[in-house]
C-alpha cells in the first residue's frame, strides 16, 4: 500500500510539473523568461504556490526547466520528423520545412520559442544564457551535420561551404518567424521557403531531387 501511495504521488507530481511547464513555455514565448514566476503560475493553474516551489525550487530552476521542455517540444516537431527520411538533401530541405511549419502553426504562441527568449538573454551572463546558447548551438550543429550527411550521400556538391549554407538557411528561417510574429503575416513563410529552395538548388548535385514540394 505504501508503494502504491508513493507511486501515486510521483505520478501526480509529474503531471503537475508537465502542466506548469506547458503554461511556462506559453508565457515565455510571448513575454519572455523573466515573466515567469511561481506565484503567477500557481494562480493561473489554480495550484498551491508551495507545491510549485517544491517542484522547481527557484525562478532560475523554473526558467532552466522551461528551456529543457521547449527543446523537447522543438525536437518533437522539427527534428524528429526529419529523422524519418534517409540522409540526403531531401532530409535537409524537410528539416527546414518542419521548422517553418513549427513557427507558422504557432506550436508556441509567440512563434519560435528560442527566437523569442534569446534576445532577452543574449547580452547577459549566467545559467539561463548558457542554456539558450547550448540549445541554439545544438540546433545549428544538427543542421550542419544533416548537410554534411547529404554531401556524404553524394547529393551536395563537394565544394559547398557548409557553415555558410547553414548560416543562410538559419537566417531565412529566423527572418520568416520574426516577420510573421511582428506583422501577423504568414506570407513570410512562403518567401523563406522559396529562398531555401533556391539556396539548396545551387549546391545540389541533382536538382531534380528538389523538384517536389
Amino acid at each position: 500500500m505504501a508503494g502504491t501511495r508513493a507511486d501515486g504521488r510521483i505520478a501526480r507530481g509529474e503531471q503537475t510539473r508537465r502542466l506548469v511547464l506547458g503554461r511556462a513555455m506559453e508565457i515565455a514565448s510571448v513575454e519572455g523568461l523573466d515573466a515567469l514566476s511561481m506565484g503567477r503560475l500557481a494562480s493561473e493553474l489554480k495550484l498551491s504556490k508551495s507545491g510549485v516551489f517544491a517542484l522547481f525550487g527557484s525562478k532560475e530552476d523554473l526558467q532552466l526547466a522551461t528551456i529543457r521542455a521547449a527543446v523537447a517540444v522543438f525536437t518533437e516537431h522539427v527534428v524528429g520528423p526529419a529523422r524519418e527520411l534517409p540522409a540526403g538533401i531531401g532530409r535537409l530541405r524537410h528539416l527546414c520545412d518542419r521548422w517553418l511549419a513549427y513557427s507558422r502553426e504557432r506550436v508556441f504562441p509567440g512563434g519560435c520559442f528560442f527566437s523569442s527568449v534569446s534576445a532577452e538573454y543574449d547580452a547577459r551572463a549566467g545559467k539561463v544564457h548558457d542554456a539558450l546558447v547550448t540549445a541554439r548551438s545544438d540546433w545549428l550543429s544538427y543542421l550542419e551535420r544533416t548537410a554534411r550527411e547529404a554531401r556524404q550521400a553524394g547529393e551536395l556538391t563537394a565544394d559547398a561551404d557548409l557553415p555558410q549554407l547553414v548560416f543562410e538557411l538559419a537566417a531565412l528561417l529566423e527572418m520568416a518567424n520574426a516577420e510573421s510574429v511582428l506583422h501577423d503575416d504568414v506570407t513570410a513563410y512562403g518567401k523563406a521557403a522559396r529562398g531555401i529552395l533556391d539556396r539548396l538548388l545551387r549546391v545540389a548535385v541533382d536538382p531534380s531531387q528538389l523538384s517536389a514540394p
